[in-house]
């Protein structure tokens, strides 16, 4: 730093002289075992859903169930296609996944969060939307823990003057 920029004019000069910044990152490997399948974990509440994608026909089993019979409500399997539906890969990958712990919800926002992991591990490219859509960040929101002297987390027992 021998050199010191006093005025626009200087920084100007400075600017024309020196190339654009070049990425030094280089290109994402796609992650894949040696089936050819990409896995990752998703976590939402309570719930952890691992998870295993390869090319296929779109066939999703939870739990050795089909995603129709595990997941009954609509809203539900809903949400474990909008990976899919925003990377533009429907019907073109089969999941296998394993859920623990949580509810129902839980388990289907684990099982979205570990599907959009494991799409961006296979294909490195699908990383942009995927994570432009909110869909590689955990939902760190969980349950408040029940405070003492109260009669939830929050709520305090009926008060009486008398």
């Amino acid at each position: 730093m021998a050199d010191q920029i006093n005025t626009l004019e200087d920084l100007a000069a400075v600017a024309e002289g020196t190339p654009a910044v070049e990425s030094t990152a280089e290109p994402r490997e796609p992650v894949r075992d040696e089936l050819g399948r990409s896995y990752a974990t998703g976590k939402r509440k309570d719930a952890v859903a691992r998870v295993w994608i390869k090319p296929g026909s779109g066939k999703v089993v939870v739990n050795g169930k089909d995603m129709d019979v595990y997941f009954a409500r609509p809203v539900l399997r809903l949400i474990l296609r909008q990976p899919f539906q925003v990377a533009g890969v429907e019907g073109e990958f089969d999941v296998m996944a394993t859920v623990k712990g949580g509810g129902l919800t839980g388990q289907a926002g684990a099982v979205k969060h570990g599907i959009s992991k494991a799409l961006q591990l296979y294909n490195p490219d699908l990383r942009g939307p995927l994570k432009a859509a909110g869909f590689l960040t955990r939902d760190s929101r969980v349950v408040e823990r029940k405070k003492y002297g109260k009669a939830k987390a929050r709520k305090s027992f009926q008060f009486s003057k008398r």
